[in-house]
C-alpha cells in the first residue's frame, strides 16, 4: 500500500515574515496528520529558515529545483550537496516552468534527476502535456517521451526510491483541473509504463497530481486508484488550504 504525498511547491513567493508564519502554521497543523507524507519547497533563500521549523516533526523539507553540476564556475547554480547539506529530504526535477521558461531539455531533466539521486535525495520528477498537445491526443506520448529519457540515462531501476509528478501544464495555475477520471486514466498510463520496466517499481512508486489540486478536489482526486497524493501550487500558500488537501489523503 502506498502512503500519500502531498508536497507543497511555494514557487517563486514569500518573505521572511510570512514564510515563518506559514511554516509554523502546517507545522502545527500536520500535527493531526497521520498516514501522509508532507513536504514543503520553498525558494532556495528559504530553505534554512523552513528546515530550522520543521526539524523533528512530520514536515519534510525539499528544494524546486538542482543544478546538473556539483560545483565550481556556476554563478547563481544550487548544488545537491548544497541542498542535502541544509536538511532537504526532496529536490523537484523538471517542472514544466523549468521546461517551458527555461528551456529545460528531457536530456537536462534526466541528468538533474540522476544527480539528485545519487546525492540520496528523492527527486520529485514532474511530467506533463501542454493544452496543444493534449488537444492532439498525443499526452501518453509526452509523457512516455519524458519518462523515457530518465531511462535511457539511468537504467531500467531508475524510479526505485523517486517520486513522480505528473501536471497537465493547461491546468498548472490556470484554475482549471483535470477531472478525477482524466487525471486517474493517465497516471494508470504512467504506472503501466513503468511496468513494462520493472512491475515492482511501478507498484511502489508514489505518483502524484499537480494540476490545481485544492480543498475542494482533493478528496476525490486521491481517491482513484493511481493517484498518490498532490504536488500543490497555490494552495500551498496559505496554511489551512495546504493542510485540508494533506488531510484529504487520510
Amino acid at each position: 500500500m502506498r502512503t500519500p504525498l502531498v508536497a507543497g511547491n511555494w514557487k517563486m513567493n514569500g518573505s521572511r515574515a510570512s514564510v515563518k508564519e506559514l511554516i509554523n502554521g502546517v507545522v502545527d497543523g500536520a500535527k493531526a496528520i497521520n498516514g501522509v507524507d508532507i513536504a514543503v519547497c520553498p525558494p532556495f533563500i528559504f530553505i534554512a529558515d523552513v528546515v530550522a521549523v520543521t526539524e523533528g516533526t512530520n514536515v519534510a523539507v525539499g528544494s524546486q529545483d538542482a543544478s546538473t553540476e556539483l560545483k565550481g564556475a556556476f554563478t547563481g547554480e544550487t548544488s545537491v550537496e548544497m541542498i542535502r547539506d541544509f536538511g532537504c529530504k526532496y529536490a523537484i526535477v523538471g517542472h514544466s516552468e523549468r521546461r517551458t521558461l527555461y528551456g529545460e531539455t528531457d536530456e537536462i531533466v534526466a541528468k538533474k534527476f540522476g544527480v539528485v539521486k545519487n546525492a540520496g535525495l528523492i527527486p520529485i520528477f514532474c511530467i506533463g502535456e501542454t493544452l496543444e498537445e493534449r488537444e492532439q491526443d498525443i499526452t501518453e506520448e509526452v509523457c512516455a517521451r519524458q519518462i523515457d529519457a530518465v531511462f535511457a540515462a539511468h537504467g531500467e531501476n531508475a524510479f526505485e526510491g523517486s517520486v513522480i509528478a505528473y501536471e497537465p501544464v493547461w491546468a498548472i495555475g490556470t484554475g482549471k483541473t483535470a477531472s478525477p477520471e482524466q487525471a486517474q486514466a493517465v497516471h494508470a498510463f504512467i504506472r503501466a509504463h513503468l511496468a513494462k520496466r520493472n512491475a515492482d517499481i511501478a507498484e511502489k512508486v508514489q505518483i502524484l497530481y499537480g494540476g490545481s489540486m485544492n480543498p475542494g478536489n482533493a478528496k476525490e482526486l486521491m481517491g482513484q486508484g493511481d493517484i498518490d497524493g498532490g504536488l500543490i501550487g497555490g494552495a500551498s500558500l496559505k496554511a489551512d488550504d495546504f493542510l485540508a488537501v494533506c488531510a484529504a489523503g487520510q
